[in-house]
């Protein structure tokens, strides 16, 4: 946690990985990429929050998305990442990972709720609001 860090500095990074993890879906296989340009914020703790953020890459019909899923797992765990996968509610394959150096900041990628899509959701580093600033609506 980063006690000097800004909402606006907490959600810089995090969008910015989600374009890192999109552009590792084979350029072939995308139709379209569509990031959020706001995002939530969720509580780390009393006094903290998390900016929460996604990305949907919509892929071409037919595109095996779980064999894509796996690639992008493979390049992040020879990095400073912790990688874990699962079995979503649905049975659908899903990555996270998370910095080594923070327990705070995270990202998931995995099947979309539509057909065709991955979805890449983000959460930045905890960060302090400052006085005044109600924490519901957009950012």
């Amino acid at each position: 946690m980063n006690a000097e860090l800004t909402w606006q500095e907490a959600k810089a990074p995090a969008q910015a990985m989600e374009v890192e993890i999109a552009a590792l879906i084979p350029k072939d296989a995308v139709v379209s990429i569509d990031q959020k340009k706001t995002g939530v914020l969720f509580s780390c703790s009393k006094a903290q929050h998390r900016w929460k953020g996604s990305t949907t890459v919509t892929v071409v019909e037919g595109t095996k998305i779980e064999p894509i899923l796996k690639d992008i797992e493979t390049h992040y765990q020879s990095g400073p990442f912790e990688v874990g996968n699962r079995l979503d509610i649905r049975g659908s394959y899903e990555v996270q990972i998370s910095p080594h150096n923070t327990s705070d900041e995270n990202y998931i990628f995995a099947e979309g709720l539509a057909p065709n899509e991955i979805r890449i959701d983000s959460g930045s580093e905890c960060f302090t609001l400052p006085e005044g600033i109600y924490p519901g609506g957009d950012f």
